[in-house]
């Protein structure tokens, strides 16, 4: 599975979750068997190879309409901000849908 999580920072320690028009680089985290294999890094979210199968937000305020186009599902980061809790919170179901 490859979340896509815009991001303020490519350093991962210390990289947080940011509004996708504030993003300073996207991280794209392939996750497997319940862990982290990788993590890329693109200024673009669509500058991937691999396809990404859902994209993490920052709140329901967020325009999801490019990612849903490109069939991501809009996953709602509201409490989570670094990339080892929004990747505990996708594994264990704590990322919510989207409120329309």
């Amino acid at each position: 599975m490859y979340l896509l999580v815009p991001m303020d920072c490519e350093d991962i320690q210390e990289a947080k979750l940011t509004k996708v028009y504030d993003a300073k680089v996207w991280a794209q985290i392939f996750i497997e068997e319940g862990k982290i294999v990788e993590i890329l890094h693109n200024e673009h979210y669509n500058g991937f190879d691999k396809y990404s199968e859902a994209v993490v937000l920052m709140d329901d305020a967020e325009n999801p309409m490019p990612f849903i186009e490109m069939s991501m599902m809009p996953l709602v980061a509201h409490t989570q901000r670094n990339i080892d809790d929004i990747v505990e919170a996708y594994l264990f179901r704590e990322l919510h849908d989207m409120a329309y």
